[in-house]
Parts: C-alpha cells; structure tokens; sequence
C-alpha cells in the first residue's frame, strides 16, 4: 500500500491555515495605529516567533508591510493601494453616495456611512461637516458597534440570537463616562433602538461627539450597515438630533431599496 507524506504546510493549510495566519499578522500591524515591534506583534497575535517571523518575511516581500530603520513594521503602499481600489470600486458606496449627500444637505453636518464586522463598524464613506469644526473620522477607520450611534442601529437589524453571540464577543471598553459597561446595558438599549427605528450615540465613544443613527438592512445581500448624522454636543444638542432622526431613517430606507433594486436577488435567489 502507498502511503502519502502530508507536509508541514498542508497540515497548516488544513488547521488554521497561513493565510489566516499572515492576515492576523498583518491586522494588528495596520490596527495598531504606530509602528510595530516584533516582540509586539508576537504578543498580540499569539503565534510562534519563528511563524511570525516568517509571515513578516513574505508580507514585507510583497509590499503590504514595510520595515523602518528601527526594524519596526507599518503599512506598505501596495496595502494603501488595494484599499484604495476597494473604496473606489465598491458598488454599496456608489448607490448610497446620492443619499449621503442629500442627508448632508439637510443637516449641514457629518455623514457617516459605515459596515458591521462582528464587534466593530467599519466607515466606508463620509461627507465632511460644512462646518469649522469637523470630525477626526476616517474612511476604513474601525469603531467599536457598541458605542458609536452607526454601530447600534446596525446591530438593531440582526436576529435576536446573532446579536448575543456578538455581545458576548465584545471588550466593553469606557472611553467615556457614558460608554456603555456592559452587554446587558447594551441589549437593554437595542430594544429600544429596535421599537425607535434610529439609535444614539451621546458622547458614548468620544467626549462631546454626538450622533443619530438609523440601520440599513438587505439580508438577501448579507449587509449589515448603518448612516449617521454627526456633530459636536455643542452645536448639535440631543433635540436637534431627534429632529433628525425620520431624515436619517429615510436615508437608510432609500439605501436599502435601492440596493435592492441595482444588485438583484442575492444568495439563495432572494
């Protein structure tokens, strides 16, 4: 009988696999928010040194990393250039831009669109505030779901049982004096986001930053995401964000037809 030698590297391919494996390398580079040391990001992916030396190899190799003099490790320009590509091209994007900047007429201030992932949101566009003073948000930037306004309303959307397997996953950490501590303070907020149609986030992520929020919803598409009016407290008070509220819902609403309308039936043929 023939007996096949499995590798090392089917093995890995099979278990957790390299590719996993570079990924979670090259997200708590990009994530960290400064250079990386190895020692740093040994410690934050829980990998073998010898593995992460040589997943920091190959990334360096193909330019999605680059290491400075003090052999420390941040983004590569080709990694900039494939976000780029992927900002530019995404067609969710495309069809919310006119709405975006119809909400932006309305209020004058910060448009926030943005995708859930797990625990975080993830902003993929923004129309920058008329306004002196702007937000520090940033496209492709993560957010915490369960303080910031966009991340609420879009967690709102999901089924009873995929929002306690995603509040179970989550750090609660209290960046402000209003951050939520807890996912039971979280939950009880969700049924009232849910009954509302809109979510608020009152200086819950950063102090004297203040939003309204509504969910966009298209399951058949698997997108989970949200549209957020912003400002600072002292220009937008909580009366003036409940009075935009039904704006922003229409917003999210229009988004959601649409989608539907322009990208067809989705898995399994809905």
């Amino acid at each position: 009988m023939n007996e096949t030698k499995t590798t090392d590297a089917e093995i890995e391919i099979a278990g957790t696999g390299t590719l996993g494996k570079a990924m979670a390398v090259l997200e708590a580079v990009v994530t960290a928010g400064s250079p990386q040391r190895f020692t740093d990001i040994v410690q934050s992916v829980g990998q073998p040194r010898g593995t992460v030396h040589r997943l920091l190899s190959h990334l360096v190799e193909e330019g999605l990393l680059v290491q400075g003099r003090d052999l420390s490790y941040e983004p590569g320009l080709r990694l900039l250039k494939l976000a780029y590509r992927s900002w530019s091209g995404n067609r969710f994007r495309d069809i919310a831009e006119p709405h975006l900047l119809r909400l932006h007429e309305l209020t004058g201030e910060t448009v926030h669109l943005g995708v859930l992932q797990e625990t975080e949101i993830i902003y993929v566009d923004k129309v920058e505030s008329r306004q002196a003073v702007r937000m520090s948000s940033q496209i492709g930037k993560a957010s915490p779901a369960y303080c910031t306004g966009i991340g609420k309303a879009a967690l709102s959307s999901l089924s009873q049982p995929e929002l306690l397997r995603i509040a179970a996953n989550m750090k609660f950490h209290p960046f402000t004096a209003h951050t939520h501590r807890s996912a039971a303070g979280l939950l009880a907020e969700i049924d009232e986001i849910r009954r509302d149609g809109h979510a608020f986030d009152r200086e819950e992520h950063e102090a004297e930053i203040c939003c309204v929020a509504a969910p966009i919803f298209v399951p058949e598409h698997d997108l989970v995401a949200g549209v957020s009016v912003t400002g600072p407290a002292y220009r937008v008070n909580m009366a003036q964000l409940a009075a935009w509220a039904d704006f922003v819902r229409e917003a999210a609403g229009k988004i959601e037809e649409e989608v539907r309308m322009r990208l067809g039936p989705g898995r399994n043929g809905r």
